[in-house]
């Protein structure tokens, strides 16, 4: 049975990653003039400077972003273990909070402060005297993108902290090794392959985001919105260079994997802590600086957010904010976008209840029933890790808009999407669940006459209910504030939350976009506490 069960959703992978995936590949090295193979996409791409540039210029954005991201975080989780901070709990909420936002919302919310018309950049001129730089360019999607991205690599972090032994800084400490030659020579080696799992996650997304640079680029070209905008002005004619971009971007994206997979086996450590550093109270110069590091990057990161709710209040004429606070933006909101509220909710439950059964159960068989087909399901299942969400968006739209798997423009397509694309974390998720699990209670219940699907209804899956609810909460989250898998697939009557203020945004109708993103920022916000109060008595930890 788990055989035959294993295999349709082997074959379900095969239809959802697989075929589209192969039909982009194909349609990459398809020629203009209809010639069944041709290399001119790719001697395009690679011999246009222009092409070139935006690569360059995406690796330059993520391996940026990727550094700060880490070289920021590493302090900041070094000063909420080992220093007892006031309002810890409060605060490692406020930074989950400061990353579940999409990352557009904070570029859109950045324009609003250092924009050309920005609140920071108008009191700069006009009371201060002095022209500052605004938020468009390189440095802006760095700032948006490493503000978003540092908590993920905390989360991480903070996790690793917890599994050095004090006795090991202890022993070092008595041999004469302290400061910074401790931290280079003990803890480094302990948390490097934290730091390179944290670092890929963040990679992969500073690389796939679309969003940010498209609105705050301004002439900063970047692969993603290459894709966008050679797949908007070519659909229907020829797509075949949206898709051989998009190839190359799965290609840089699987050599990073490798890399980082190849390291980070070889620097591999398993550490059972007796004895976890526990925060202590600090004193002096010490104290004083892990709290101002500490609440001075949770107010930059919480900024943007708050920004944008104090302006979903206020009054607006034709797009533009004016004196005076109103709620007619939140009547527009739930007027004009209450289709957009509607249509997350439904299309993210439904994708949510998909990535839970499939989730559960490739966890089950690829732990518990290993065979070769179970193992390459599991290869499968990191796929679309590496697959940026633009390029889902076009490897859907090219696989399925033709009979007898004619799906373009249907809810169908978006839920498919969406399921692929949160798939591998929630599958992570439920498989580390998993292995904390005893085979031997699953045994005793055989042993008492149940049958296999019997126990793994009633004993298995109850005993991985809090752990994979939490992780299905997560899921959910990613799922209602994705947009760069949905930009592409979705129609008037399948528009999200986010597809609706991103287009809020370019429209200029700044105080419904904020409406609109208070509203989502709501939906995350209560999504966390739920997920809190699952896990209350439990750390946050990634």
């Amino acid at each position: 049975m788990w055989f035959f069960a294993a295999g349709l959703i082997f074959l379900f992978y095969i239809g959802i990653i697989v075929y589209p995936l192969v039909r982009l590949l194909g349609e990459s090295f398809t020629g203009q003039a209809g010639a069944t193979f041709s290399l001119q996409y790719f001697v395009q791409f690679f011999t246009t400077p222009y092409y070139a540039k935006a690569l360059w210029n995406s690796l330059l954005v993520t391996v940026s972003v990727t550094v700060l991201a880490i070289v920021i975080a590493f302090p900041l989780a070094y000063f909420m273990t080992t220093i007892r901070i006031r309002g810890k709990n409060t605060l490692q909420i406020l930074i989950l909070i400061s990353s579940m936002s999409p990352p557009f919302i904070g570029a859109y919310s950045w324009i609003l402060l250092l924009g050309t018309n920005g609140v920071i950049t108008n009191f700069a001129h006009n009371v201060l005297h002095i022209q500052i730089p605004t938020i468009y360019g390189f440095a802006g999607i760095v700032l948006v993108l490493t503000l978003q991205l540092v908590p993920l690599i905390f989360m991480y972090l903070m996790g690793a902290w917890r599994t050095i032994d004090v006795s090991l800084l202890e022993a070092s400490e008595s041999m004469g090794v302290t400061g910074f030659r401790r931290m280079y020579k003990i803890v480094g080696p302990l948390i490097l392959p934290t730091i390179l799992s944290g670092g890929l996650l963040v990679f992969m997304r500073a690389l796939a985001d679309f969003g940010t640079p498209m609105l705050i680029g301004q002439g900063f070209q970047t692969v993603p919105v290459l894709i966008y905008n050679s797949f908007v002005s070519e659909v229907g004619t020829n797509d075949g260079l949206a898709a051989a971009i998009s190839v190359v971007v799965i290609v840089v994206t699987l050599i990073i994997f490798l890399v980082q997979k190849y390291f980070a086996s070889r620097k591999n450590f398993s550490m059972s802590a007796l004895q976890p550093i526990q925060p202590k109270k600090a004193h002096g110069l010490k104290n004083v600086i892990g709290h101002a590091y500490v609440y001075g990057f949770i107010a930059l990161a919480i900024l943007p957010m708050a920004y944008v709710v104090y302006t979903a209040f206020l009054k607006t004429k034709f797009g533009v904010f004016v004196p005076g606070f109103s709620l007619d933006s939140f009547i527009t909101a739930f007027t004009t976008g209450s289709n957009a509220i509607v249509n997350t909710l439904v299309l993210g439950l439904s994708a949510l209840i998909c990535v839970v059964i499939i989730a559960v159960f490739v966890a089950y068989v690829s732990v518990r029933r290993r065979n070769a087909l179970t193992g390459t399901l599991d290869t499968l299942t990191m796929v679309p890790y590496i697959v940026p969400g633009l390029v889902i968006g076009i490897a859907f739209l090219l696989s399925f808009n033709h009979p007898p798997l004619l799906l373009t423009g249907t809810a169908a397509i978006m839920i498919l999407a969406l399921v692929m694309r949160r798939l591998p974390y929630t599958i992570r998720s439920s498989t580390a669940v998993l292995y904390q699990i005893s085979p031997s209670v699953e045994e005793a219940s055989i042993s008492l006459g149940a049958s296999n699907l019997k126990t793994f209804f009633r004993v298995t899956i109850p005993m991985m209910g809090p752990g994979v609810i939490s992780g299905a909460i997560l899921t959910w989250v990613a799922i209602i504030t994705e947009l760069s898998a949905t930009i592409f697939l979705y129609t008037v009557r399948t528009e999200t939350l986010s597809i609706s203020i991103y287009t809020e945004v370019i429209r200029g109708q700044y105080g419904v976009a904020a409406a609109l993103s208070t509203i989502l920022t709501l939906m995350t916000v209560l999504s966390l506490f739920i997920f809190l109060r699952i896990n209350r008595d439990r750390e946050i930890s990634i």
